[in-house]
């Protein structure tokens, strides 16, 4: 079976200043406070123990992953608060945490928004952050006003923000507004064209992109790279939907013009979600073996992990199994761990190959020596290969 999930490569890269997990505020909770007003965020809290098992699948499972990064970083300033420690327990007395992870989610002015109990998958994850921002979704309120009329350009800005945070549609807003303007270099426009761009196939990109360095002065030089980034990942991100080959490419030419740095990886993430969505088998693994040879090396994690997105999406073709057998040795000979050896394993039987698969899987039940858990998977494992 083959995943419909686009699994962003990139999360696991060296390079991880685009794609990567959640980056924790790491100031104090004052600090946060502050921070959620002057960034107009809420406050995600993980409440939190060292000896927690659901806390620390969910740090190592899911905090990890680029998507819930990606949604996390844009919508909340996010902490990890042990409740152990003195800034947990000074945290208990207004926010009572009675069971772990307590997950809360809190306003600038230090409100309860919403707590809830208990780990959460990825796809869980996010969804409940989306729950939180329908909660704290102001367009409403600025969309009443607008359809009756009003044009104010402090309204509209404040629009288009609010549209953006609530992940709206915000382009039609935005482009009749810019229509409306004879120059767009005051302070407040350029802040408007900032905050308007959403996505690189568009005029208020381009507009961006022109006035870069007066926005630079406003913003800062890493918030204009980081919005060009973004938008060339939601361009991307249409192409895969509409599977545009032309939105795909504009995509990848715009992060080459503008933020030349990432362009390489994002080029390689971008080629392997589209030559994956599309069923291009033969370019996908072409992207896959240069990413492999060129990014990631001997970074095990990764080769691991591309060797997983292999399997998962083209199990039935010979030559991404030919590949995904190559990355898998070599993560498992870099790795050492279990986890490597047991997919491995896999893909050596897949491959046809039992009697390899069998002393790969012996490996792997080794190096699990005193988790009883995994011995048993690995044991069912060698139990297929037996039988196969």
């Amino acid at each position: 079976m083959r995943y419909c999930a686009l699994l962003f490569v990139l999360a696991f890269s060296i390079n991880q200043s685009i794609a990567g997990g959640i980056e924790f505020f790491h100031g104090t909770w004052e600090e946060a406070l502050e921070a959620s007003k002057t960034q107009d965020k809420p406050i995600f809290v993980d409440a939190y123990t060292t000896w927690c098992g659901p806390c620390k699948r969910m740090a190592k499972t899911v905090f990890t992953q680029e998507s819930v990064g990606e949604f996390y970083n844009a919508n909340f300033i996010c902490m990890k608060i042990d409740m152990e420690k003195p800034a947990g327990r000074k945290f208990q007395q207004k926010y009572p945490v009675t069971a772990y992870p307590t997950l809360y989610y809190i306003d600038g002015n230090g409100e309860t928004i919403y707590n809830t109990k208990g780990g959460r998958t990825v796809d869980q994850f996010i969804e409940l952050g989306r729950k939180v921002i329908g909660k704290t979704d102001k367009s409403g309120a600025f969309a009443v006003k607008y359809e009756a009329g009003d044009r104010d350009p402090e309204l509209v800005f404040n629009y288009v923000k609010a549209l953006n945070k609530a992940g709206k549609p915000s382009l039609k807003i935005s482009n009749d507004y810019i229509k409306s303007q004879d120059n767009m270099t005051s302070d407040f426009n350029l802040r408007f064209i900032y905050e308007a761009t959403v996505e690189a196939d568009s005029r208020i990109f381009d507009l961006l992109v022109k006035n870069k360095s007066a926005i630079m002065q406003l913003e800062s030089k890493e918030a204009v790279q980081k919005k060009i980034a973004e938008a060339c990942k939601n361009t991307s991100k249409k192409a895969l939907e509409y599977q545009s080959k032309d939105l795909h490419e504009e995509a990848k030419a715009k992060m080459k013009a503008h933020c030349s740095e990432h362009a390489t990886n994002f080029a390689n993430e971008t080629d392997m979600n589209y030559y994956r969505a599309t069923d291009d088998v033969k370019n996908y693994v072409k992207v896959c073996n240069t990413y492999a040879k060129k990014t990631l090396k001997n970074n095990a994690k990764g080769l691991h992990l591309l060797t997983k997105d292999i399997v998962g999406s083209f199990k039935e073709d010979k030559d991404a199994m030919k590949l995904a057998e190559k990355l898998a040795k070599k993560a498992a000979s870099n790795g050492g761990v279990y986890e490597y050896y047991y997919t491995y394993a896999e893909v050596l039987l897949y491959n046809g190959k039992k009697s390899d698969a069998k002393k790969m899987a012996n490996k792997s039940l080794e190096l699990a020596d005193g988790k009883e858990n995994v011995k048993r998977a690995i044991q069912s494992l060698i139990q297929r290969i037996e039988q196969s």
